[in-house]
């Protein structure tokens, strides 16, 4: 039973007492249930004397009471008082013996109270735009370049972009190969992005039968530590180079698209981009929501919240920089200040969400799940593997479930604020595409 409390703010520490005699009744039950099925020498199946139950399994039976007593105890303080914790305790039983009344004490954070949020008193801007035509021809284009020819060109014939370069190539750091950095008639699309910043631009303008040296620099962040933010020179000989011929754009292109007509297939188009749009126009609105919230919502945060979402952040700068060895200039180094007021605004928006979604019954339904896994599935080669992924991690469909409640919350949200429209360029609308 919890004895006493002290509170400061959002946190809490407790301190109860647990009788011996309380204790040993609840490692009984335990060891009861546990020798139901037992099997010992000498004993049936399920009929070992609790003696002798004791004699073997007590030290573990009585530290299964113990959590199972005072998370009870717990329950009943947390129902008592109407607070919700923010984190699992902290518990110390201090210098406690098995047989003894056991003194411990716990101590944790509880999540705070959401004050009324007046929406309608916050105003959010809807950007429009207009579908440029050009956008849809560009991506019909793209889709005849998809299915394209690569057709050799002949030897006088200087690559250009959009063209497939047939190479072979061998990565030096200095004068010295460094492994993975060699393949043989690689064929490389120039201009895709595919290969290190700078290395495709050095091959436009070559022909058929050159052999020369590229030089550029491996990105910071490159996976290799050992090529990351180093200079390297890659002797390149150009085997051939094919220019792509497109397919004449006819009704027949359009059905192997699986839409009727070239008409239908500009339709199509012209939906999907005013879609992309939409959802950018509303991830805009999202964000300016956001903002809002973070500065106009005053709540006090469970210092336990901030912790862990500062330090999930300094883990995952240290995964960045691994490469760093230690040799970090500014922009390498964690900004403990700058980290913790981000994870204060994460942690606060969170509980918003969580909060104002669970009064508002907000609720992610099967269907949203299936739905976001299989948008998330289509950027996979194997979309099986996405699925195995989930069905053998439930955490991740956890944060997933987490992650669709909160944009639910926040587009539930958007239903109850002021918005005033304003018409932009295309480009506008996908300066900042990602909710923040």
């Amino acid at each position: 039973m919890i004895k006493k409390d002290k509170i400061k703010d959002l946190h809490y520490v407790v301190t109860g007492v647990l009788t011996a005699d309380e204790l040993q009744a609840a490692a009984d039950k335990i060891l009861e249930k546990y020798g139901a099925d037992a099997k010992m020498p000498g004993f049936r199946k399920g009929h070992v004397p609790l003696t002798v139950l004791r004699q073997k399994y007590n030290t573990s039976a009585m530290a299964d009471a113990v959590d199972k007593l005072m998370n009870a105890d717990l329950e009943k303080y947390a129902t008592d008082k109407k607070i919700r914790l923010a984190g699992a305790p902290r518990a110390d039983l201090g210098k406690w013996e098995i047989g003894k009344d056991a003194e411990y004490t716990l101590e944790f954070d509880i999540l705070p109270t959401l004050p009324a949020i007046d929406l309608d008193k916050i105003t959010v801007t809807k950007k429009t735009t207009t579908l440029p035509e050009s956008e849809v021809e560009t991506a019909i284009e793209n889709l005849r370049r998809a299915r394209s020819v690569a057709e050799k060109q002949p030897a006088k014939y200087a690559a250009q972009k959009g063209d497939t370069a047939v190479i072979d190539f061998t990565g030096f750091l200095g004068d010295t190969e460094f492994e993975g950095g060699a393949a043989k008639m690689h064929h490389l699309v120039l201009g895709s992005g595919s290969f290190i910043p700078g290395f495709e631009d050095q091959i436009i303008g070559h022909k058929s039968g050159d052999e020369f040296d590229v030089n550029v620099k491996f990105p910071r962040d490159y996976h290799a530590d050992n090529l990351a933010g180093k200079p390297a020179r890659f002797a390149v000989k150009v085997h051939e180079v094919r220019k792509h011929i497109l397919p004449e754009l006819n009704d027949d292109f359009a059905k192997e698209i699986g839409q009727e007509s070239v008409e239908k297939l500009r339709e199509h188009i012209r939906n999907i981009l005013n879609e992309q749009y939409e959802n950018a126009a509303q991830t805009e609105m999202r964000n300016e929501l956001l903002d809002a919230l973070a500065d106009k919502v005053k709540l006090e945060l469970p210092e336990t919240l901030v912790e862990q979402e500062l330090q999930m952040a300094k883990n995952e700068h240290e995964h960045h920089h691994a490469h760093c060895d230690g040799k970090c200039d500014g922009d390498c180094k964690f900004d403990e200040k700058k980290e913790r007021k981000d994870a204060e605004r994460r942690v606060k928006l969170g509980l918003i969400l969580a909060e104002w979604g669970t009064q508002n019954k907000v609720e992610v339904t099967r269907d949203d799940l299936q739905q976001a896994i299989w948008a998330e599935a289509a950027r996979y080669p194997d979309p099986k593997q996405l699925f195995e992924f989930y069905n053998k991690n439930p955490n991740a469909l956890t944060m997933l479930r987490g992650m669709i409640f909160e944009r639910k919350a926040l587009d539930e949200m958007l239903t109850h604020v002021k918005q005033k429209e304003k018409s932009v360029k295309p480009e506008e609308l996908f300066k900042q595409s990602s909710v923040k």
